[in-house]
């Protein structure tokens, strides 16, 4: 049976494969920096020692298992956005570079990666309000509130109403300007490699540059933008009452410090590093796999 040419979808399907496999991988780095960025210091929550000690917390009371609450809308979330960010970023950067072009490649990009992120936003900010509020069920608590993302998604709508699915919403579109920044420094960094070896854009593909190219930019974006992530998950957890986005950023400063931005920053480079390598490295060989379906 001859395969159909699905190159046309090559971004899609690799973004979906990547997204899937890394979420599938550091699910438990993700839900430790949810926690530790959550951390206001509020009696209701456990107040762990370091990332070690709320690991053997966790366990100890619900098992590796407690180590993957939110998993299923995280893997949901990841897949689509990966899947539909790397091919509308793909399309819009093109037609930008083409016919609107600022003069400045990476500017462009920037734009386009700003566009994608925020129409991907609008549909799957519920899934991340879900997977945030699943993560933030505590192990310290007589018992869980939500069973698991169907029910997390059916009590928003009932106790807070529709929009309720979309708090954190303002802070998400803010947050666009990560995976801006993330993949127009990823695609300069691509394009300063293939320049200095003299080799065309489209011959990246040792997996050694992909995994420093992602690697770096994925550093650069998180620790620059890493402020939005704590806003938006203090925003959508429903142990507190949290509403605006100046209202928590200057909650949060007048409590902790400006320091406070960054907190949790640590475990979310530790989590997203290898989470943005295996993501780019899945997303790149897949691409190559979908590129013999033309042949």
């Amino acid at each position: 049976m001859k395969i159909p040419d699905l190159t046309n979808y090559e971004n899609l399907i690799g973004g979906i494969c990547g997204g899937a496999t890394s979420t599938a991988l550091c699910h438990p780095f993700d839900l430790l920096k949810t926690r530790f960025s959550a951390n206001e210091g509020h009696p209701l929550r456990p107040q762990y020692t370091s990332y070690a000690d709320a690991v053997r917390r966790i366990v100890r009371v619900e098992g590796v298992r407690g180590l993957y609450q939110g998993w299923t809308p995280g893997l949901i979330g990841a897949s689509l956005s990966w899947g539909l960010y790397f091919q509308w970023y793909n399309s819009l950067s093109t037609k930008i570079n083409e016919g609107f072009s600022t003069g400045s490649e990476f500017a462009n990009n920037l734009i386009s990666g700003f566009i994608a992120g925020s129409a991907i936003m609008c549909i799957t900010n519920p899934i991340w309000l879900t997977k945030t509020r699943l993560c933030l069920q505590y192990e310290n608590q007589a018992s869980k509130k939500y069973t698991g993302m169907i029910d997390c998604m059916r009590k928003t709508v009932q106790q807070e109403g529709f929009f309720g699915l979309y708090r954190g919403f303002v802070t998400g579109v803010i947050g666009t300007t990560h995976g801006a920044v993330q993949i127009a420094a990823y695609g300069w960094i691509k394009d300063t490699i293939s320049e200095a070896r003299g080799v065309p854009k489209e011959s990246f593909s040792k997996q050694t540059d992909i995994m420093f190219a992602s690697s770096t930019s994925k550093i650069i974006a998180t620790t620059v933008t890493f402020p939005y992530q704590v806003l938006r998950t203090r925003m959508q957890d429903h142990n507190s009452n949290s509403r605006g986005v100046l209202q928590t950023t200057l909650k949060t400063i007048r409590n902790e410090g400006v320091t406070g931005l960054w907190k949790g920053c640590f475990i979310a480079n530790f989590r997203q590093l290898p989470a943005a390598v295996i993501t780019f490295l899945t997303y790149e060989n897949v691409k190559q796999l979908v590129a013999l379906t033309k042949e």
